[in-house]
């Protein structure tokens, strides 16, 4: 089947590495959930873990956050303050009451306990304000930050969840199933800033994805989960009939609609009921 190569805007600078995995392999519950991963994402580069549900794509993440160990191989990652991490989103309830200025101020000081003493270190409360205000400019959420996060649409929540994320200027961001209930245009809108604050800050952004084609055109490279196995590199070597076919161990296809869209048919019977990888 003919690949259709996936165009980029913007070259990601040449660097070393911010995260390289050579080898990984993870067990978990006395099986090996995957092996042979071999992954190198520099700054600026964009990169999407891919793969039917229960294949362990948040347990990589899990792997690169430190939380769980690896089995074989090696992890290079930076340190934790250089790494953002957005976890499997779960919506405020309209209930909650805390302001979206103070549910980013939690990616800076979330971890200290007590109330500030007035007065004390002004200096450092008020680049931290300057920070926050950058930030919350960045994704965009300005308009809505100083309203209870439980009252704000889903992708305005998003957004301000972001904003804690990279508050604290990471070198890394680590986001799990960033896009999931997210409706079309909001998928598109996050991904749109992902790809931008990739490109223009230089952030490494990896990412667990199920549907690949709201960032299909943001990506430099995929890592594809299968059958305990995994294969990575640019998404028009990587999603094509013959890579996965392989992967599968069975015949699998790779289809392109008309409007671009790419989605993954023959699937073993094991992964259907996920729907489409990408």
């Amino acid at each position: 089947m003919t690949t259709i190569p996936i165009e980029r805007t913007v070259a990601p600078p040449v660097g070393p590495p911010v995260l390289e995995l050579r080898g990984a392999a993870v067990h978990m519950g006395g099986r090996t959930l995957w092996s042979g991963v071999d992954l190198s994402v520099g700054a600026g580069e964009f990169t999407a873990i891919l793969g039917p549900n229960g294949v362990g794509k948040s347990t990589m993440v899990k792997l690169l956050l430190g939380a769980v160990p690896a089995a074989a191989g090696t992890v290079h990652v930076p340190g934790r303050t250089d790494i953002g991490y957005l976890p499997q989103r779960r919506s405020f309830d309209a209930s909650v009451r805390i302001r979206g200025i103070d549910v980013v101020r939690l990616g800076l000081d979330g971890h200290r306990w007590g109330i500030p003493v007035p007065g004390f270190n002004r200096a450092r409360r008020r680049v931290e304000r300057q920070r926050i205000d950058e930030v919350i400019e960045l994704v965009g959420a300005a308009g809505y930050a100083h309203r209870p996060i439980g009252h704000c649409s889903g992708g305005e929540q998003q957004r301000l969840l972001l904003a804690q994320a990279l508050v604290t200027r990471p070198r890394l961001l680590l986001l799990d199933e960033p896009l999931d209930s997210l409706d079309l245009p909001n998928q598109s809108a996050i991904a749109a800033l992902l790809g931008r604050i990739c490109r223009e800050d230089g952030v490494a952004v990896t990412m667990v994805a199920h549907d690949v084609n709201p960032i299909l055109h943001h990506l430099d490279q995929v890592v594809y989960l299968a059958e305990g196995r995994a294969v990575s590199g640019p998404p028009d070597e990587v999603i094509t009939s013959e890579t996965l076919t392989r992967l599968y161990g069975a015949q699998v296809e790779v289809l392109r609609t008309a409007g671009g869209r790419l989605v993954v048919v023959g699937v073993p019977e094991d992964c259907r009921s996920c729907g489409p990888c990408c």
